[in-house]
């Protein structure tokens, strides 16, 4: 339902608004989030009801289902192509490093979309889907909420390439995975607080091996992972084999939302090295790292304002691309 009742309070409100705030930077153009209200009053309501089954049925689906929207948008911008499979031309981003073996949730992206069809054929894309399945993972894991603009539309095409180089590695040095940020229009204060996602789901043994084992390329371990916490992860993730073993990306509280995250990071348990880096390698990085780890408050004001940032990273909006009648191929 709109949150605007009254329709002269509407118009006044659009009257002394500054222009920016629906055109502009703050919506990414024409997104904004009342764009459903008249077309498929009920499309929020049923993304909500079918991600909360999801999740309810299966914790881990949260971190799964944030993870798609990240991994989404830092390829061609928030347009649903990574859930296209190969077909004809087109090479799935599900084929790439960052997605093979581990992109998930896909199966209740399905049933999503399936049942927006039914309610309202041709009306809801995908891209909006998976930017609203984010946020209802976040809040039903214990996080923040925010008012998700929507009025994107989706990619007719994919990017294993882009897929294969934009999206930021487990290895990843600081400097890059800072400038993979960047390219998409964020900064270091976006970089650590979407970071922070990592206060929920798994990682494979196979993205942190090497801080185990061989982090530098001289046979030893990373000297910024804690000794004791390090021979804990090498009894289920040994020099070999094992790849898919999956380890939560926060111990202490592995399916709530919260800043345990980033107090781990001071401990220097943090699971990935692109974890550990933000508190390691940048000055910047670091004080926010503390900030965040003693403001929970602070933490989840900041992630809801950054995810609405990324979200808006290049969308395809008013007579480019399509709403597609299904997540995983093109119209016909």
């Amino acid at each position: 339902m709109s949150q605007f009742t009254n329709p002269f309070l509407v118009l006044s409100l659009f009257a002394f608004a500054p222009l920016c705030c629906f055109s502009g930077k703050t919506y990414g153009g024409y997104l904004y989030p009342q764009f459903y209200d008249h077309s498929c009053p009920k499309a929020q309501q049923i993304v909500k009801s079918i991600v909360a089954k999801a999740v309810a049925k299966e914790a881990r689906m949260a971190a799964s289902l944030l993870r798609l929207h990240f991994h989404d948008c830092f390829v061609q911008g928030c347009d649903a192509s990574l859930l296209l499979d190969s077909r004809g031309s087109i090479i799935s981003e599900k084929r790439s490093n960052p997605n093979r073996n581990s992109a998930r949730g896909f199966e209740v992206l399905d049933e999503i979309k399936s049942a927006l069809e039914k309610e309202c054929p041709h009306t809801v894309s995908c891209a909006d889907i998976v930017a609203l399945a984010a946020r209802d993972s976040t809040v039903l894991s214990g996080g923040p909420s925010w008012e998700v603009p929507l009025g994107r539309r989706d990619s007719r095409g994919a990017s294993l390439s882009g897929s294969n180089n934009n999206i930021p590695a487990p290895n990843n040095t600081f400097q890059t995975i800072l400038t993979k940020f960047k390219r998409q229009g964020l900064n270091v204060v976006d970089l650590v607080v979407l970071s922070g996602s990592h206060t929920i789901g798994n990682a494979r043994c196979t993205s942190f091996r090497q801080r185990l084992y061989n982090q530098s390329g001289n046979g030893l371990p990373d000297s910024t992972l804690d000794q004791s916490y390090a021979a804990q992860l090498k009894t289920r993730c040994q020099r070999s084999g094992g790849d898919q073993n999956l380890f939560f990306l926060d111990f202490v509280s592995p399916t709530k939302f919260d800043n345990s995250y980033f107090k781990n990071l001071l401990f220097s348990k943090g699971l990935l090295s692109s974890d550990q880096v933000l508190l390691t390698k940048n000055k910047a990085s670091m004080e926010l790292v503390k900030k965040y780890s003693e403001n929970n408050e602070l933490f989840f004001k900041q992630f809801a304002q950054s995810m609405i940032k990324m979200g808006n990273v290049s969308p395809l909006t008013g007579s480019r691309g399509e709403i597609r009648k299904n997540c995983r191929k093109i119209n016909s």
